[in-house]
């Protein structure tokens, strides 16, 4: 059975832009796909594991080609286990508000956390990286209070979507589609924009 995976970036909640837009995206997934299993990560929830001195001293381990020990061994199989909840899914939902114009903390400890030698990537000396998570699709809610496109550097700078859709090639996901809700808190249209962005992600979820 094909799964999808949401991932989560925001802890608001109820009062989330991003989490609104995702349900949205998931009714329409669910009506034109009742046979797929859907799985919610919430990044908050506790279950990802941290990446300090351990984990780093085990990723080097691994680019060695050495087996990880003692507390390196215990940070590198946490961290393979995240990753392989990641790479069981074979479709992705990425729900990501924008924080100081970028991806909220907690997105960019996943990615540290999963983007280990041999799961998320190869390397060669001489051909450099290959993403190793191939043959997946993804789509990504970006939202923001204030940036948005056409604005001026007093209104922000986007290192949200650059930096996610990166990320995503690196690791060998190239089919990515994305759906923005982008209100500045001067703008009279909210209204109507968030009822544009939802309509915009029952739509992402019919090409997914």
């Amino acid at each position: 059975m094909p799964k999808l995976l949401h991932i989560s970036a925001s802890p608001r909640g109820e009062r989330s832009e991003s989490l609104a837009l995702a349900a949205a995206f998931l009714d329409g997934y669910r009506r034109l796909n009742p046979g797929d299993e859907v799985e919610e990560w919430d990044l908050w929830d506790g279950s990802l594991p941290e990446f300090g001195p351990a984990a780093a001293a085990a990723k080097m381990d691994a680019f060695a080609g050495q087996e990880p020990t003692g507390a390196g061994a215990e940070a590198w199989r946490r961290a393979r286990a995240a990753f392989e909840r990641f790479a069981a899914a074979d479709k992705y939902l990425f729900s990501v508000p924008m924080w100081n114009a970028g991806v909220p903390y907690i997105l960019k400890q996943f990615i540290d956390v999963v983007s280990q030698p041999g799961m998320v990537f190869g390397f060669d000396g001489e051909l450099g990286y290959s993403g190793l998570v191939t043959g997946r699709r993804a789509a990504v809610i970006y939202t923001s209070a204030v940036y948005g496109e056409g604005r001026g550097p007093a209104f922000g700078a986007d290192f949200q979507a650059p930096y996610l859709e990166s990320w995503l090639r690196w690791a060998g996901i190239t089919d990515i589609a994305s759906v923005e809700f982008r209100p500045n808190l001067a703008t009279t249209e909210v209204g109507a924009r968030r009822e544009q962005a939802r309509a915009d992600a029952a739509d992402a979820a019919k090409k997914l």
